[in-house]
């Protein structure tokens, strides 16, 4: 059988998805060196209600562009808080993360401890066989909904009620 190989570009280009992956090839360094100082992005005399929809779509347009660093950020601590408080979550991703990397340790030989003898396939079964009822019972899909809702939620309102800066918006109105 052959594998079906789609190139993303052919999605991306087709639906204008191009922004969404220009992204991914930015190195994570680079990602983050163009953080806005905390004093900008909780500039509390910029925030002011927008008159339109017009004017939401606007500042939201341009402060997830100038902000996105920032949004980042707040993404990544969400992810954090989420997993910090299910704490069974956590232990499973480390359960599953640290087997895996201790059945790859082995290398391929059968693990012998005293009389027992499992061979990689079974640790591997052995894994299987506790971490999936263990993460249905840790619902990550909840969790996975919870930080879309709550990352989505403070990301948009910040952008949507954050003003662009004066000289910002004294050059759109020239175009």
């Amino acid at each position: 059988m052959s594998r079906i190989s789609i190139p993303i570009s052919a999605i991306t280009d087709r639906f204008n998805l191009g922004r969404f992956t220009e992204g991914n090839r930015m190195p994570l360094a680079n990602r983050f060196s163009n953080l806005r100082p905390l004093g900008e992005f909780f500039d509390f005399k910029r925030l002011s209600k927008p008159e339109n929809f017009g004017e939401v779509q606007s500042r939201a347009s341009y402060n997830l562009g100038y902000f996105s660093s920032n949004y980042a950020v707040v993404f990544v601590m969400l992810s954090i808080y989420s997993l910090l408080t299910n704490l069974l979550l956590l232990f499973v991703i480390i359960l599953v993360a640290g087997g895996m990397w201790g059945i790859g340790r082995l290398g391929g030989r059968d693990l012998d401890i005293g009389p027992i003898h499992a061979t990689t396939s079974q640790l591997y079964t052995a894994l299987l066989v506790v971490s999936v009822p263990l993460g249905i019972f840790a619902s990550p899909i909840s969790t996975v909904l919870w930080l879309i809702g709550a990352s989505g939620t403070c990301i948009l309102a910040h952008a949507s009620f954050m003003d662009k800066p004066i000289e910002n918006a004294f050059s759109e109105e020239a175009v």
